[in-house]
């Protein structure tokens, strides 16, 4: 009797599995799908040993000004004092404690997807040589701001094309040193910030890196057929700048002078995340946040992906952005590169437990602060205690 019962379990199964499914295929089949992804390979994850190997050191950090902040994604010093640019449109100042908001690029309301275009939403933050702050805001364009005064200055305005292409999504900056150029990146021009997982999951190829000359004016760009490209950093000798290719786990180098000037290469392939910003460290190298890790082993989502596209089109017929970040599981990463872009060392936070979405890693006087785009806080790690 079991196996007839069985049977009919089998049968009854299926028959209902089959009359859910050719329903729920039909009204997907009908349904649009915001992105049109392209198939990208992605080599096998790096194994997460070694210099790699999963620890908690990321959960030695203290949170600062926990709830005072939303997302401050970028983070500088001048001094002792503390910048940043916060995910409502502000550009903060904090001084022993106390948060005071010393610009804004955009204008309220913010808080929902919908505000964001109007808002304004300062991503990269640098410190120039007279002590003014240069931002990069995803919808507005790169700005200079006077931090005594909150002067805020457009540099250029995403309402300009750049060779025949718009600003869609400016996000990082790097300055030199006499502060005359500014090496920046607009992540693509079909998406805006707000849609950032469509971007990364459509595979778009449109993102550029560009230079802008204070003293000219100009506009150039340097580099295109980028898939999100997101941080850039200067060499410490300024001869080449590098770029965070989100979408494919990567870091490009750009050669700005020297006998290379002009070229390209790949600095570090296939990494173990999705870089966001990258920073200059102490010992010469280079810090690297990632706010997703390619568990391997393990499972990774974006790489199971990334050859099919088909599914990506289903989820995103029947699921929003909001949902789908649900299911990417929360692992901050933290590496330290060394100048040739070898790994030196990791700290990792495996569920995002102190440091969520991590997005930048800034050094100063002997500690890490750790910038989130999505957490209410910045992260302090003492580098002598890991």
């Amino acid at each position: 009797g079991s196996t007839y019962s069985s049977k009919v379990f089998r049968v009854t199964f299926l028959t209902l599995a089959a009359s859910l499914t050719v329903p729920l295929l039909g009204v997907t089949v009908l349904l649009d799908c915001p992105i049109d992804p392209q198939p990208i390979s992605l080599k096998e994850p790096p194994l997460l040993t070694g210099v790699l190997e999963p620890n908690i050191k990321l959960r030695k950090a203290e949170r600062l000004w926990e709830n005072q902040l939303v997302g401050p994604e970028s983070i500088v010093n001048i001094g002792d004092v503390v910048f940043t640019g916060t995910a409502d449109g502000k550009i903060v100042k904090i001084e022993d404690g106390e948060i005071e908001t010393i610009a804004r690029i955009g204008h309220g309301p913010c808080g929902t997807r919908e505000d964001e275009p109007t808002c304004g939403r300062p991503l990269g933050i640098r410190v120039g040589p007279n002590n003014t702050l240069f931002v990069a805001d995803a919808y507005y364009g790169l700005y200079e701001v006077n931090p005594g005064t909150g002067e805020t200055k457009m540099l250029v305005s995403t309402k300009t094309l750049v060779e025949g292409q718009r600003l869609s999504f400016v996000n990082d900056l790097t300055v030199t040193r006499d502060g005359r150029k500014i090496y920046f990146t607009d992540s693509s021009s079909k998406w805006q910030r707000r849609d950032y997982l469509f971007l990364i999951m459509e595979g778009t190829d449109d993102g550029r890196l560009l230079e802008y000359d204070t003293v000219t004016k100009e506009v150039k760009v340097l580099m295109v057929g980028l898939r999100f490209p997101n941080g850039v950093q200067l060499s410490p000798a300024e001869d080449f700048v590098l770029v965070q290719e989100t979408t494919m786990a990567r870091i490009r180098r750009y050669y700005v002078s020297g006998l290379m000037k002009g070229g390209a290469d790949m600095f570090v392939e296939n990494m173990p995340g999705l870089p966001d910003n990258i920073r200059l460290s102490s010992s010469g190298g280079y810090w690297v946040a990632m706010p997703v890790v390619r568990p391997n082993p393990g499972f990774s989502l974006l790489d199971f992906l990334s050859e099919k596209p088909w599914i990506k089109r289903m989820i995103f017929k029947l699921l929003s952005q909001e949902t789908v970040t649900k299911f990417v599981p929360k692992y901050s990463l933290v590496v330290e590169l060394s100048e040739t872009g070898s790994y030196r060392r990791s700290f990792h936070d495996p569920s995002g437990v102190t440091v969520a979405y991590v997005s930048e890693a800034h050094e100063h006087n002997g500690y890490l602060y750790l910038g989130s785009f999505r957490s209410p806080f910045i992260c302090r790690l003492n580098l002598q205690h890991v």
